[in-house]
């Protein structure tokens, strides 16, 4: 499979915004669920935002109202804008393709067996 390839971190204050992108070549034009999962130090791993091949989203209760996931399938590209940030949004994120549930993209059943290397976000 493709890589997938996270970029967009990076430090910001509280209340500050960030959009995080994925280049996701292969995956877009295919059966595949996309999302963002999220990884900080010594917490469980958790699943962000997810988003299917007709643009329906889900997203967990932590980030509702401040997250927003979109796609551009013309440019095979995965995109999260965080808003609002908090410290506690800090976490390594990648993105996550998932045939496994497609096309029940629920942010709470994808798997991560696609993912990307992840790109930091520090929120201070």
């Amino acid at each position: 499979h493709v890589q997938l390839v996270e970029s967009g971190g990076g430090s910001v204050q509280a209340g500050g915004s960030l959009t995080l992108s994925c280049e996701a070549p292969g995956y877009m034009d295919r059966n595949y669920c996309m999302g963002w999962f999220r990884q900080a130090p010594e917490k469980q791993r958790e699943g962000v935002a997810a988003i299917d091949r007709d643009g329906i989203t889900s997203y967990a209760d932590s980030v509702k109202g401040r997250f927003t996931i979109s796609q551009d399938r013309a440019k095979n590209t995965l995109y999260l804008q965080m808003n609002s940030l908090k410290p506690e949004d800090s976490a390594l994120y990648y993105c996550v393709a998932d045939p496994s549930v497609f096309p029940v993209c629920r942010i709470g059943v994808m798997r991560t067996d696609y993912r990307g290397q992840g790109t930091q976000v520090t929120v201070s």
